[in-house]
């Protein structure tokens, strides 16, 4: 153990001659443990937001695109065996998506339907409750028999969104209508095509924006209502590791080439989580001024300390002790004080951030997508806060310190 860190100690742990100099170094002990630990639980909470956000919107979109510069396309056969022998590849599926008017017995509402196979990939519809899609989702090819044991077509049916479901006031079992622009051509002009579909379930993502605007169709009954043959508008690409995402999507657009393109979900979501990231950062900086303004604390104790210190500084330096090992000593104290206070902190955010997680007893208002406080810690995040928060309290003892080196032991010894 070197002096300096030995006399940093005994400095710390001794009695005050001025209780009021002990009452600082708790009171920078706990600023610091305090302001570390709201910026854990903090950033664990926003954490645990767009975790959770990136959670539902993975389980209703692709982690990849596959489009076509001039609109549909029907060998996506052939470039879906392609995409397979991509690496880290685990699921492809194709699916079509256009917008259309849906009209319910009372009600009428703009929608983005989606045509999906549900014995390609089920991982499309994910936030659909059920276990047989094909149940769900069946094509008006399929027969039934009617009450006098007549077979008759069964009518297609649609997976709404919760709220686009009560949009429309229906319910499982009733028929709405699909209006679609891809009509006829009359002596009267174009009409609009109109199909009817029975409402087989619904989802709930929690994301308003999908759960008031998507409905999905098989997709043979989506290509039908857009007469569009054996085509559809994109693939959709799951792969093992989502951050991946990009690399493997401009991979995937390098092996099909042009015309085809690709975009994946932080592309499809950018808007979303950059807002996310903003304001997780935008907390980091307001949180960060707890530990600033403790760190002021900590500058407090040590200049006081220097005071009351200044005949034992005036010997040592007598005894042959340099301006470094001065400042060393006091360095050495304020990181020790700071280093007591943010182990607390983590410690105590930690803590904290796990009874959130358990017991879940903050709740929170219909408004938002989850019902209690997500929180998710990463040891990224913790180690950041634990950097930034020794660093200032390593700033905060360079003046006192360097104070502490700059006294004349002469002058300190004569008039200390």
């Amino acid at each position: 153990m070197s002096f300096e860190f030995f006399i940093a100690r005994r400095y710390l742990k001794a009695k005050r001659k001025q209780a009021f100099i002990s009452i600082i170094t708790f009171l920078s002990v706990s600023g610091v443990a305090v302001g570390v630990m709201a910026l854990v639980v903090v950033i664990a909470v926003m954490t645990g937001a767009e975790s959770d956000f990136r959670t539902r919107i993975l389980g209703l979109e692709p982690h990849i695109m596959i489009m076509r510069h001039d609109g549909a396309f029907d060998n996506y056969k052939k470039i879906g065996e392609k995409v397979k022998e991509t690496e880290s590849v685990t699921d492809i599926s194709p699916f079509i998506y256009a917008q259309v008017m849906l009209k319910s017995a009372s009600n009428v509402s703009g929608a983005l339907l989606r045509g999906v196979d549900p014995r390609a990939s089920i991982q499309i519809v994910k936030s659909l409750d059920n276990s047989d899609l094909e149940e769900k989702l069946p094509e008006s090819q399929a027969f039934g028999l009617d009450e006098e044991g007549n077979a008759i077509p069964k009518v297609p049916g649609i997976v709404l969104g919760h709220d686009l479901a009560r949009t429309l006031a229906v319910s499982e079992g009733d028929i709405i209508y699909i209006v679609s622009p891809k009509g006829m051509m009359s002596p009267i002009g174009h009409i609009p095509s109109m199909n009817r579909f029975r409402v087989t379930g619904e989802f709930r993502s929690g994301l308003y924006e999908y759960d008031n605007a998507f409905c999905y169709v098989h997709l043979h009954e989506a290509q039908k209502l857009f007469r569009m043959g054996d085509s559809v508008t994109a693939i959709g690409v799951w792969i093992k590791d989502i951050y991946k995402a990009d690399q493997v999507a401009e991979q995937i657009s390098i092996d099909v080439g042009f015309p085809y393109w690709t975009k994946d979900w932080m592309q499809m979501n950018q808007s979303l989580f950059s807002a996310l990231k903003l304001e997780k950062t935008a907390m980091f900086i307001i949180l960060i001024l707890i530990v600033l303004v403790a760190a002021f604390n900590i500058a407090s104790t040590l200049i006081m300390m220097v005071m009351e210190k200044t005949r034992d500084i005036a010997i040592l330096k007598a005894m042959g002790a340099s301006d470094r090992h001065i400042r060393k000593i006091f360095v050495y104290q304020g990181i020790a004080i700071g280093f007591i206070g943010t182990t607390i902190g983590l410690c105590l955010g930690y803590v904290l951030c796990v009874l959130l997680s358990q017991y879940k007893f903050i709740n929170l208002p219909d408004i938002y997508p989850f019902s209690t406080l997500p929180v998710k810690v990463e040891a990224f995040d913790v180690t950041v806060i634990g950097l930034a928060s020794m660093v200032i309290c390593y700033l905060a003892t360079l003046y006192p310190a360097r104070q502490a080196a700059k006294l004349d032991p002469v002058e300190a010894i004569r008039y200390g």
